[in-house]
């Protein structure tokens, strides 16, 4: 039988007691899943803005942003952190998009799922590569898009939601920072564990593991050895 790496563990009590705690944690996480269907409900509800006719650059040269949704709907837009220069990418956006792997469901829903970046095409599809990421790519470095939904040259990244009626794009959502949270499965794994993501930032009981942020985070480089192409 293993040790325990760490002498911090939850009390141990009986059965029942252990009960009577779970229900009162799940009143309350019954609650948030409420509260969550009520913010859907109200994003449903969101007004929606034009936008231009923006141009990126894809695999095979210029694609309109209405032509970025392949016939679908709508679209999510995730707008990958670029650096030029760099040989590693951001590390959050790396390891965020890494999880999706398959979104072909969302044809299902008459959606589809992108990542655009400000790096130059051809740079942008090699990272890609290396990496092994396997949604669509595409590069806004001639185009003002990404300035206009809140990911600028230098900028940080975000999620975008687009609405298409016709040859006409609406912009209907966008979020940054831990709003994005919501789209990812690792977090809502970690955070259901005993010692959660181990972050100094978390309200955790005493003598619980904890790391500084983001040093637990898979990194680029990581990530490539585990799903890039070599």
């Amino acid at each position: 039988m293993s040790t325990p790496t760490t002498a911090a563990l939850p009390p141990v009590v009986d059965a029942a007691a252990w009960q009577k705690e779970l229900d009162a944690l799940r009143a309350r996480e019954k609650a948030a899943t409420r509260e969550l269907d009520a913010i859907a409900a109200q994003r449903r509800r969101l007004p929606m803005v034009e936008m231009p006719d923006y141009v990126l650059e894809g695999r095979n040269g210029p694609v309109r942003l209405v032509d970025a949704f392949e016939g679908a709907s709508q679209l999510i837009v995730y707008s990958h952190m670029w650096h030029d220069g760099a040989e590693w990418q951001c590390g959050g956006c790396t390891g965020f998009t890494s999880q999706f792997t398959r979104t072909e469901f969302l044809q299902n829903y008459d959606a589809r799922f992108v990542v655009v970046t400000q790096g130059p095409i051809d740079e942008a599809l090699a990272y890609r590569r290396r990496v092994g990421n396997t949604m669509t790519w595409y590069s806004t470095a001639n185009s003002e898009f990404g300035s206009d939904v809140g990911a600028p040259p230098g900028g940080g990244f975000a999620v975008n939601v687009f609405l298409r009626d016709g040859d006409t794009v609406y912009r209907t959502w966008h979020s940054n920072g831990r709003g994005t949270e919501q789209l990812s499965h690792s977090f809502a794994l970690i955070d259901i564990l005993p010692y959660g993501r181990q972050e100094v930032w978390q309200d955790s009981p005493e003598g619980w593991p904890q790391s500084p942020t983001y040093s637990r985070w898979s990194g680029p480089e990581e990530i490539a050895a585990a799903y890039g192409e070599g």
